[in-house]
């Protein structure tokens, strides 16, 4: 009996650890199980749109949501779009969103001013959609195209144009400068209004060299007179000067000139209605009796 017990025992331990192995087994098979359903029924239809391949939606037909985390509107709308995306690869349409929080260029290159906002593009061409938010909507704006009826956005409102890539920019720099403030009152502790002193001195630093940067450009593309050495600038004002002066010169020689042409031609006006001019070969019989008849003219004058 002293040795039965430990027998029984010993047999009794090895029942349980099968059992705990069959238990630990089932388990990891209900859990990968369970992981591969998720996987399959959440499967993502979804294309991903971030600022640095945002170039992609220039070419096919597109679908774009631009939506916050925090936004009620946008948060209902979030089944209805997932739904909608289901639906796009039958349609050969991509469907995406795009989160403005942590897409702030991609926000500033479409100008979001109002949540959540739905654009239609088709090769580069924008549409701003504005109609019903509902599945079969979405569905009957894609399939009926009537995009087609819609305005397209205007080339210089475009997310493509100068003006938008300026706009980008700008919210780009605002998320970037409120990400700043966040961590040196948050991580580092300092007031907000020690902030708000640190972003002021940076911005009057920052302009002060964009100034000087500015007019050294200046500087350089149209250079002051005074650049120039004493001596060269006072002897290009002598010879500008001495060229004026015999401009002025040969002007008032050549109205003395024409002042003198113009009196002997008053001259030989008065002499032609003097006296006849002589054509011809004059005998001396002539030439007195031609004078006689200007002095008789004469005679009758007085």
């Amino acid at each position: 009996m002293a040795m039965a017990r430990p027998r029984a025992h010993g047999a009794r331990t090895a029942r349980e650890h099968r059992h705990s192995a069959a238990q630990l087994l089932a388990c990891c098979a209900a859990v990968l199980v369970l992981t591969s359903r998720t996987a399959l029924g959440e499967k993502n239809h979804e294309r991903e749109i971030s600022d640095r391949n945002w170039e992609e939606i220039l070419q096919g037909e597109w679908m774009i949501e631009f939506f916050a985390p925090w936004c009620p509107a946008c948060q209902e709308l979030q089944p209805i779009w997932a739904e909608f995306a289901e639906w796009g690869e039958d349609m050969e349409v991509n469907i995406t969103k795009v989160d403005v929080t942590k897409e702030p260029g991609l926000s500033g290159r479409f100008f979001i001013v109002s949540l959540p906002t739905i654009y239609h593009c088709k090769d580069g061409v924008f549409r701003l959609y504005e109609g019903p938010r509902t599945k079969e909507d979405f569905l009957s704006f894609i399939d009926e195209k009537k995009w087609q009826d819609l305005e397209p956005i205007s080339s210089w409102l475009g997310p493509s144009s100068f003006l938008m890539n300026i706009i980008s920019g700008f919210y780009r720099l605002s998320m970037f400068t409120r990400n700043w403030h966040s961590y040196l009152t948050e991580h580092l502790g300092m007031p907000v209004w020690g902030s708000y002193v640190v972003f002021t001195l940076a911005v009057l630093f920052s302009g002060l060299v964009l100034g000087l940067i500015v007019v050294f450009i200046t500087d350089c593309v149209f250079p002051s007179r005074w650049s120039y050495p004493p001596d060269a600038y006072y002897q290009q004002n002598r010879a500008r000067r001495g060229d004026h002066q015999l401009k002025m010169l040969e002007d008032t020689g050549k109205q003395a000139q024409h002042e003198e042409d113009y009196e002997g031609n008053e001259t030989e006006e008065e002499d032609d209605r003097g006296l006849p001019e002589l054509t011809g070969e004059a005998t001396p019989g002539a030439l007195r009796k031609r004078v006689l008849c200007t002095g008789k003219e004469e005679d009758g004058d007085t």
